[in-house]
C-alpha cells in the first residue's frame, strides 16, 4: 500500500489500525480495545489486555519451530571474540536467570537496576526481567557513581544486575566500584547484586550482599512468563531534564510490542530471520528498542556490538561485522560516521568488505548533516535514512518508511510522519503555522502506543514538561519546519539540552556540577558545535572576588568535576574564566546568544540585554581558545 493511503487510513480509523497492528502479538488475553481516554491527556492503550514481552520476544519464536534460528550475535573486537545464540538457547538462559531473580523475591512490579557493558548478557538481564514482570531500568555503563546513586533514589530498586567492568580501546573500566560507591551515596539500599563476572577484571564481592552471576543461577527452577496489564510499565529510561534532574521515562508493555513490532517491517523493511544492527549501547533507547526489543519481537538476529567505529581496530570495523554477519539494515548515529570518515576520508576500508547484503542505512539520535549522508550514499550504494524520535517516544516520529512505500530522499529532513504520529508546526501561542514556516514541534494528542504514558513518579512534572505549553498537544522540545511537500525538518533544541555524539545530556546538570567547585561564583555552560560529535559542552567559569590561583589550574579541577560525576559521556573538556556572564535585565543568561558566538554565526543583539559590552568580552575569551571566527 502507498503510504499516503496508509497515513490517510490510520488518521480516518486510528482505533481500527491499531487493533489490526495487535494481531500480530501474542496476548494471554487480548484487549478489548486499543485506546482508552479515561484519563486523558494521560492515554493508555491496550490497558486490559494480558501479555508478556519475553514471551513475544522470545518463546513464541521456539514455539514455533524457530528454535535455532540465531538471536543474538555478540561480536566483540575489543575481546576479540565473536558468539552466537539461539533463540532456544536465549530462552533457557533468560527463563534461568529469571528464575534465581524470583527465588531471590524479585516478583512483578518490583525495580531491578542494570549496568552492564555491551554483552548478552545485558539482553538476557532485561528480558529475565520482563519475563516476570518486573520492572528493569538500564543505567549506561559509562555513567558515574553520583548519577547512579539518584537513578537509586528514585526508582528503588530491589537489586541491581551488574557487570564487572566494560572494555574500552586500550582500557578496562572498572563498573563495581562504581556501583559499591553509588549504593553508598544513595539513600535507598537495594537487597542484592548480582555480578556477571568478566576476565578482564574479576570484581571483590561484598558477602551476603553480591552474587555471581553463574552461581547464583546454580540449582533453581527455570521461571514461566507472567502475563502483566497492558498498562504495566516494561521499563524505565532515565533521559536527562532540564533541571539537572533525570526523568524517568515509562514504557508501558502491550504499546511498546504493537509499535516495535510494526516498525522493523514497515520503517527498517526486515523480515523474520534477516540479520538487523543496531550500533548503539543497551543504555540508550536505541538500545532498549533496537538491538534488544523490537528484532527478537520480530524474529529478527540482533547484533550486539562491543567496540567503536574507529580504533577497534581500524576504521573498517563496521564493513567487517555487516559482511560477516550479512546484515540487511544497519542502524546507527551520525557522529559514528563521521568519526569513520575523519579517519578514512576516501573511504579506503569500504573496499575490503562486500556489503552487498546490506540494503539501507538508518541514521538517528542528532541531525544529519548533509555532508555525512552524502559521504555515506557515495560510500555504501545504498539509501542512507535520517529518522527522528526520542527517548520518550521509543520508536520513530518521523522516517522515510522504506518496508511500506520508499519515499523520495530530501538530504536534512528526516522525511514524513508515520502512521499514529500527527505532528504539527506551531508559533509561541499554540497556533499550528503554514508550511515552510519556523515553529515548535508538537504532536496533537493522543500520541501513538509504546510512548510513555506518563514518568515515573512524577505526573506533575510530566504534564509540565510536555503537555502545559500546548494544551491538546506533545511538545517535542525541537523546533522546525513542514514543507509543502509533508516532509519534517529539526532545526534546533527549545530547551538546554544538549546532544554529544548522539547523548543527550543537560548542561543544566553540568551548571550544577561547576558551581559545586569552590572558587566559581556562577557559571554557564553552552553546546558548541563539534564536527565529529555534533556538539560539545563548554563552561564559562566568574571565580569568587579574591581567587588568585592559576586559571589553568581552576579549569582542569572543573573539567574533572563533570568527568566525575556526570561521568565521561559527557566529554567535558572545554572551559573558560571569564570576568561576567551576558544576562537580560531580569538575570538569565543569554546561553543561545553565545552559542552563536561560538560558533561565529550572526545573530542579532537581544533587545532586554544588560550590558551589550560583555558580549565583545566573550568573542575575546572564545577567540583565545579557537572559537567565536
Amino acid at each position: 500500500m502507498a503510504y499516503k493511503d496508509v497515513y490517510e487510513g490510520w488518521k480516518a480509523d486510528p482505533e481500527g489500525f491499531w487493533m489490526e497492528q495487535a494481531r500480530a502479538i501474542d496476548w494471554v488475553k487480548p484487549p478489548s480495545k486499543a485506546l482508552f481516554a479515561e484519563n486523558a491527556p494521560l492515554y493508555e492503550w491496550y490497558k486490559d489486555a494480558q501479555v508478556n514481552t519475553c514471551w513475544n520476544a522470545v518463546d513464541r519464536h521456539v514455539e514455533a519451530g524457530n528454535g535455532d534460528r540465531v538471536a543474538i550475535i555478540h561480536d566483540s573486537p575489543v575481546t576479540n571474540t565473536v558468539h552466537k545464540i539461539t533463540y532456544a538457547e536465549l530462552q533457557t538462559r533468560v527463563a534461568s536467570l529469571a528464575g534465581a531473580l524470583r527465588a531471590k523475591g524479585v516478583t512483578k512490579g518490583d525495580r531491578v537496576i542494570i549496568y552492564m557493558p555491551m554483552v548478552p548478557e545485558a539482553i538476557e538481564a532485561m528480558l529475565a526481567c520482563v519475563r516476570l514482570g518486573a520492572i528493569h531500568s538500564v543505567v549506561f555503563g559509562g555513567f558515574a557513581a553520583h548519577e547512579l546513586a539518584v537513578r537509586i533514589d528514585d526508582c528503588t530498586p530491589k537489586a541491581i544486575i551488574a557487570g564487572s567492568c566494560g572494555i574500552e580501546p586500550g582500557r578496562v573500566v572498572h563498573y563495581k566500584p562504581l556501583v559499591d560507591a553509588a549504593i553508598e551515596q544513595a539513600t535507598h539500599k537495594p537487597e542484592f547484586c548480582v555480578i556477571f563476572q568478566r576476565e578482564q577484571q574479576v570484581a571483590g564481592l561484598i558477602p551476603g550482599r553480591d552474587h555471581d552471576w553463574h552461581g547464583f543461577q546454580h540449582g533453581v527452577e527455570p521461571a514461566e512468563c507472567v502475563p502483566v496489564s497492558g498498562d504495566h510499565p516494561a521499563y524505565i529510561l532515565y533521559t536527562s531534564g532540564t533541571t539537572g534532574q533525570p526523568k524517568g521515562v515509562i514504557r508501558p508493555t502491550a504499546g511498546h510490542l504493537v509499535a516495535l513490532n510494526w516498525t522493523m517491517k514497515n520503517v527498517y523493511n526486515v523480515d523474520p530471520g534477516d540479520v538487523f544492527w543496531a550500533a548503539s549501547d543497551v543504555g540508550w533507547v536505541v538500545g532498549h528498542s533496537y538491538i534488544c526489543y523490537a528484532p527478537l519481537i520480530h524474529g529478527n538476529t540482533t547484533v550486539v556490538f562491543e567496540g567503536k567505529p574507529v580504533g577497534t581496530p581500524d576504521a573498517g570495523t563496521f564493513w567487517r561485522v555487516i559482511q560477516d554477519h550479512n546484515v540487511r539494515s544497519f542502524f546507527t548515529a551520525p557522529t559514528a560516521f563521521r568519526a569513520i570518515k575523519r579517519e578514512d576520508p576516501k573511504g579506503e576500508f569500504r573496499a575490503k568488505y562486500d556489503l552487498t547484503c546490506l540494503r539501507a542505512l538508518y541514521l538517528a539520535g542528532e541531525r544529519a548533516d548533509p555532508d555525512t549522508i552524502i559521504w555515506a550514499q557515495d560510500l555504501l550504494k545504498v539509501p542512507v535514512i535520517d529518522h527522528w524520535w526520542q527517548t520518550e517516544t521509543g520508536w520513530p516520529i518521523a522516517a522515510n518508511p522504506l518496508g511500506l512505500d520508499p519515499q523520495p530522499v530530501k538530504i536534512g529532513s528526516p522525511s514524513v510522519a508515520l502512521p499514529g504520529w500527527d505532528v504539527q508546526i506551531l508559533d509561541e501561542a499554540g497556533h499550528p503555522q503554514a508550511p515552510g514556516t519556523l515553529g515548535a514541534i508538537a504532536v496533537k494528542l493522543p500520541l501513538p502506543p509504546g510512548t510513555l504514558p506518563t514518568l515515573w513518579n512524577a505526573e506533575e512534572r510530566y504534564r509540565k514538561s510536555y503537555l502545559t505549553h500546548f494544551p491538546g498537544y506533545y511538545e517535542t522540545g525541537d523546533a522546525g519546519m513542514i514543507d509543502e511537500d509533508g516532509y519534517l525538518y529539526i532545526m534546533a533544541r527549545t530547551d538546554d539540552v544538549i546532544n554529544v555524539a548522539g547523548h543527550r545530556l543537560s548542561t543544566g546538570a553540568m551548571e550544577e556540577v561547576l558551581a559545586g567547585h569552590p572558587d566559581v561564583a556562577e557559571c554557564a555552560v553552552i553546546g558548541v558545535t563539534d564536527e565529529l560529535k555534533g556538539q560539545l559542552p563548554m563552561g564559562f567559569l566568574c571565580l569568587t572576588k579574591g581567587v588568585d590561583r592559576p586559571h589553568a589550574d581552576i579549569v582542569k579541577e572543573c573539567v574533572k568535576l563533570v568527568r566525575d560525576q556526570i561521568g565521561p559521556v559527557a566529554a567535558f573538556k572545554l572551559a573558560l574564566v571569564v570576568d561576567r556572564l551576558p544576562k537580560t535585565r531580569s538575570g538569565k543568561i543569554l546561553r543561545a546568544t553565545m552559542v552563536k558566538i561560538a560558533d561565529g554565526q550572526d545573530f542579532k543583539m537581544p533587545a532586554t540585554i544588560d550590558d551589550p559590552a560583555i558580549l565583545d568580552e566573550i568573542r575575546e575569551a572564545l577567540q583565545t581558545i579557537g572559537y567565536a571566527k
